[in-house]
């Protein structure tokens, strides 16, 4: 997204979502949790960077990530699944959301990835102003889960989803994109 109200569209976006969840909402073992839960899950994305520069940095914002207060508000409608491909731009902004089929409840920063996954870069602390209802532990997990979504775009567009054969090239450059911007000093 490249307009320059995407932050603002977005932050209102999942302003609207994150309103609390009932206790029956949908749970899901990998997204809204906290983040110490997927240290092996992280550490296995990692080496999508083998001998690469940024590897350090991206741990380095992990390990900050996991060693922020957790969540401890009521759980929140997450959309879960924010990347490239379930967003709708028209005209170099926001206009749609897609494929909720990861919808669960949990910690927001989940989807507060999004600051970087799918925002232009220099962008995120317009998205965290507009959202307004973040502290510094909330947006610190929210750049953790954006390296991990990151690595995860790495990882499926070089060898696919789930170990299956053939990657989806054209997520490599998002991944690549969404690390830089989440590396990025602020």
């Amino acid at each position: 997204m490249t307009r320059a109200n995407a932050a603002e569209a977005l932050a209102g976006f999942l302003k609207a979502l994150h309103q609390q969840a009932p206790a029956e909402a949908p749970a899901n073992h990998t997204r809204g949790i906290p983040l110490a839960g997927l240290q092996d899950e992280f550490t296995r994305s990692l080496t999508v960077l083998a001998d690469d520069a940024s590897a350090a940095a991206a741990r380095e914002i992990w390990e900050k990530a996991v060693a922020a207060p957790a969540w401890h508000g009521a759980p929140r409608w997450l959309h879960g699944d924010l990347h490239p491909a379930n967003v709708v731009v028209q005209e170099g902004t926001l206009a749609g959301m897609i494929d909720f089929g990861e919808m669960c409840a949990g910690d927001p920063a989940t989807d507060l990835s999004a600051a970087w996954i799918l925002l232009p870069a220099g962008t995120a602390n317009r998205f965290f102003d507009a959202y307004a209802d973040t502290d510094e532990a909330t947006i610190a997990r929210a750049r953790g889960w954006a390296v991990l979504r990151a690595l995860h775009l790495l990882f499926i567009g070089r060898n696919g989803r789930l170990g299956l054969p053939g990657g989806k090239p054209t997520w490599e450059p998002a991944g690549r994109a969404a690390l830089e911007r989440a590396l990025a000093v602020h």
